[in-house]
């Protein structure tokens, strides 16, 4: 009789996190970049449009991660990126279910966009912001997709250890 391996996660285990990481990652990447290109329509050269509360819609640039942190960093920010993405993808490896593949795919999906705006758009390698609190950084639809994919990856790690 042989004993199973708690931290090896079955083909059939993994399964549910690839059949929902998929498709929200994909998910991230057109709402993301649908709404960018509305922004760009409809938000440059006019004043932030108020929409309830302190939020208001406000069109930016940052060239700089997350919260405009690192302004001009756009040589460091590329390969990061792309590091964030392979790291996430080897780590939910031992990970299986539908909270890390929800997980994964705002996370992988919120940096792929953010990727394909300082790679193809036009923008000097920045990225489009525009959801303003105004006592919150501006952000973007990818941006809080990664915020609540790295809180979900961390709540599914977590359920892993302590189960």
């Amino acid at each position: 009789m042989t004993i199973a391996d708690p931290t090896v996660v079955d083909r059939p285990a993994r399964r549910p996190m690839l059949l929902v990481g998929a498709p929200v990652a994909a998910l991230v990447i057109a709402l993301d970049q649908a709404t960018k290109s509305w922004a760009l329509d409809h938000l440059v050269g006019h004043p932030p449009r108020h929409v309830v509360w302190t939020l208001q819609l406000n069109f930016s640039l940052n060239s700089g991660v997350a919260f405009s942190l690192g302004r001009g960093a756009g040589a460091v920010v590329v390969p990061l990126a792309i590091a964030v993405v392979v790291l996430v993808l080897v780590m939910s490896r031992s990970l299986g279910g539908r909270l890390a593949g929800l997980a994964v795919g705002l996370v992988v999906g919120g940096a792929v966009s953010n990727l394909v705006d300082r790679l193809v758009r036009s923008q000097g390698g920045a990225v489009i912001d525009f959801i303003d609190f105004q006592w919150w950084p501006i952000f973007n639809v990818a941006d809080a997709s990664i915020v609540v994919g790295g809180l979900a990856l961390a709540l599914a790690a977590t359920r892993r250890s302590s189960g």
